[in-house]
């Protein structure tokens, strides 16, 4: 499974993480992109879970 933080996103005073990941389907194994945009600590527990 493919996964990579793309983008660092600042708005105001907050500073935010847009990561991008590569997730297989069970059903017809073809892969789809699951992006969120969310806090830098955030990010390795959102590329961590399945």
């Amino acid at each position: 499974m493919a996964k990579k933080s793309v983008a660092s996103l600042q708005t105001g005073s907050k500073r935010l993480t847009k990561a991008v990941k590569m997730v297989k389907s069970p059903k017809t194994g073809a892969y789809t992109f699951v992006e969120s945009i969310m806090t830098p600590e955030e990010v390795n527990d959102f590329l961590s879970k399945k």
